[in-house]
């Protein structure tokens, strides 16, 4: 879907908003548009440390072009990941991205619909959401069961609460862009 030039502007200006975010500087704006990169598009960012997880932040739905997103998120994984202490100056030549480009949202009341590898996750009940990406599944070689199960929880709710009715389910893809 995307040409090697608009992955290398979005994982160049990923690499930008960390190295802002990290500095203590304002958050990049962007610069450089291709149409599809200017185009209203939900993303996420996750940094890598070693391969080990080091912050992941993203927002499902469009709220701006997709390279801001893009940088937005970034800047956020880096330094506003609660999971995680802010990454340090000291680690920026030790980090990797993956960028996650979200695909549109469809809800599901069937979970057969649901491809174990393909799709992300959302579960939502009132306030409560829980997002996992595509490629979560696959790393852990979860089964359909475990991955609503993992999604429920990270919600906050218990694991079989994907199975009520009033809790929400939807899927997603994720165009996967990384170093």
């Amino acid at each position: 879907m995307f040409t090697k030039k608009e992955k290398e502007i979005l994982l160049q200006n990923a690499h930008l908003a960390i190295h802002a975010a990290v500095k203590g500087e304002p958050i990049p704006t962007a610069e450089k548009f291709t149409e599809l990169l200017n185009l209203p598009t939900g993303a996420f960012v996750s940094i890598y440390k070693f391969g080990e997880l080091r912050g992941c932040i993203g927002y499902v739905e469009p709220r701006k072009n997709l390279l801001q997103t893009v940088i937005d998120a970034a800047y956020n994984a880096a330094v506003n990941d609660i999971r995680f202490n802010p990454v340090k100056v000291e680690e920026l030549e030790d980090i990797s991205i993956e960028i996650s480009v979200i695909s549109n949202l469809k809800e599901i009341k069937d979970i057969s619909e649901i491809e174990v590898g393909t799709h992300g996750l959302i579960i939502e009940e009132g306030e409560k959401i829980g997002i996992l990406l595509p490629q979560v599944a696959s790393d852990y070689s979860w089964d359909r069961e475990t991955f609503l199960n993992q999604t429920a929880r990270k919600a906050g709710l218990p694991y079989d609460a994907w199975k009520k009715e009033n809790v929400k389910i939807y899927i997603f893809t994720a165009d996967i862009i990384n170093e």
